[in-house]
C-alpha cells in the first residue's frame, strides 16, 4: 500500500466562477469548461459546480382546473396534506405537544399510482384525478443555488498537484485561449477566477502598489540627501537589475515564481540600493574635497569595491544554507531567499560597473547642456 503525504500549502485549488441567467446554458458551459480541465495533467478532483439533486416531479397546472378555480397554491397544498399530512389537532401530555396528522394510508404514499389516482377537489366541490388537474414532469432538485450580486453562479474547480502542473500556467493558458472561446459561445457568459487565485491577485496588486510607494518614499529621501534629483534617480536605477538576479536566480534553481518569492524581491528592492547609497556619498565627499568629476566617480569605485564585495557576499552565503537546502520542511521559504540572494549578487556588479557609468554619463551630459546654454546666451 501506498502513501503520499504533503508539507505546507500542498495541491493547489484552481476555481472558475460562471454566471448567466439560464441555468441550462450555465450547466452547459460548466460541463465543457470541467471536461476541458480534465485534460490538463495534474489536474485532478474536477467538480463542475452542480450536483444531479434528488428526483422530483414538476407540476404545471393545466387550463381546465384553472377554470374550475384551481391555483398551483391549492394543489400544491391538497398534495402535501395527501401524503405529508395535514394537521388536524394538537393535544397536551403533560410537559409534550403532541401534533394528530390526516394523511394517506402508509401503503397508498409508496406507489407513484396512488399519485395519479389523487383526486383533487376544485373550491365548487368538483373533483378530478391530479393528471388532469396538472402537467407532471419529472425533473431534479438542486441541492444547493449560488448567487452572487443576484446573478446565478457555478463555481467549477480542480485541485493542481504542484509536483506534475503549475497553477498559475493553467490559468493563464485557460485565460488566452478557452475562456474567451467558451463566453463567445454562449453570448452572455460571465467567466472569472475565484477562491486561491483571486486572493493571490488581490495579494500581488496590493504589494505592488506598496512597493510603488516605497520605491517613491526612497527616492524622495534620496534626493533629499543628495539634494539631487539626478543622483537619487540614478540609484533607484540598481532596482531593476536587482529584480532581474532574482528572475534569473528562479531559472537556475529551478523554482516557479510565487507569492514568496514576490517578498523576497521587495526585499532585494530595498537591499540593493545600500551599495549604489554608499558609493554615491563616497563620490560626493570626493567632489566636495576638490576632486574633479571623473576622479571623484573612479576614487569611489576603487575605495568601496572592497565593502560592497564583502557585504554581497556575505549576505549571499549566510542564506546560502537555505538557497540549498533540500528538505521538504524548508522548501516553503527557499523561493524568498532565492530572490534575495540572487538579486544581491547580480545588484553588486550593478553597483560597482552600471552606476558609475551613469554617474559620468550624467556629469557629461550637464556639462554639454551649460555650455550650449552658455553659447546661445553670448550669441543672443
Amino acid at each position: 500500500m501506498l502513501f503520499e503525504f504533503a508539507v505546507g500549502p500542498g495541491s493547489q485549488r484552481l476555481t472558475v466562477e460562471l454566471a448567466h441567467p439560464q441555468v441550462e446554458i450555465l450547466e452547459e458551459a460548466a460541463t465543457r469548461l470541467a471536461d476541458h480541465l480534465a485534460t490538463y495533467a495534474g489536474v485532478t478532483e474536477i467538480d463542475d459546480g452542480f450536483a444531479a439533486g434528488k428526483p422530483q416531479f414538476d407540476f404545471t397546472l393545466q387550463p381546465a382546473a384553472q377554470s374550475l378555480g384551481l391555483t398551483p397554491q391549492s394543489v400544491g397544498r391538497q398534495v402535501r396534506h395527501a401524503f405529508f399530512g395535514a394537521e388536524a389537532l394538537r393535544q397536551q401530555r403533560g410537559r409534550d405537544e403532541i401534533r394528530v396528522m390526516v394523511r394517506l394510508p402508509r401503503g397508498d404514499t409508496k406507489s407513484l399510482h396512488a399519485l395519479e389516482q389523487l383526486m383533487i377537489r376544485a373550491p365548487d366541490g368538483t373533483e378530478l384525478p391530479l393528471p388532469q388537474a396538472v402537467q407532471m414532469n419529472t425533473g431534479r432538485a438542486y441541492t444547493e443555488i449560488n448567487r452572487v450580486n443576484g446573478r446565478r453562479v457555478l463555481n467549477v474547480s480542480g485541485e493542481v498537484l504542484p509536483e506534475v502542473a503549475n497553477a498559475e500556467k493553467i490559468q493563464a493558458a485557460l485565460s488566452a485561449d478557452f475562456l474567451p472561446a467558451l463566453a463567445g459561445q454562449f453570448p452572455g457568459l460571465r467567466l472569472k477566477f475565484e477562491g486561491r487565485q483571486r486572493e493571490r491577485t488581490e495579494a500581488l496588486h496590493a504589494l505592488f502598489r506598496g512597493l510603488c510607494l516605497a520605491m517613491l518614499a526612497i527616492f524622495c529621501l534620496l534626493s533629499v540627501l543628495f539634494r539631487s534629483y539626478i543622483q537619487g534617480l540614478v540609484v533607484v536605477l540598481c532596482v531593476p537589475f536587482g529584480t532581474a538576479g532574482a528572475l534569473v536566480g528562479h531559472v537556475v534553481m529551478g523554482y516557479d515564481l510565487s507569492v514568496i518569492s514576490v517578498f523576497g524581491l521587495i526585499a532585494v528592492c530595498g537591499v540593493v540600493v545600500n551599495g549604489a547609497l554608499v558609493l554615491t556619498v563616497t563620490m560626493n565627499e570626493q567632489r566636495r574635497n576638490g576632486a574633479p568629476w571623473p576622479e571623484a566617480v573612479e576614487s569611489a569605485a576603487r575605495r568601496r569595491l572592497r565593502p560592497i564585495i564583502l557585504t554581497s557576499l556575505t549576505t549571499f552565503i549566510g542564506l546560502a544554507p537555505m538557497i540549498f537546502e533540500t528538505s521538504i520542511q524548508a522548501r516553503f521559504l527557499v523561493p524568498m531567499a532565492i530572490s534575495l540572494g540572487y538579486g544581491i549578487l547580480l545588484s553588486t556588479a550593478v553597483v560597482l560597473l552600471f552606476t558609475p557609468a551613469v554617474h559620468r554619463i550624467t556629469q557629461d551630459l550637464r556639462g554639454v547642456l551649460t555650455g550650449a546654454m552658455m553659447f546661445v546666451r553670448g550669441q543672443a
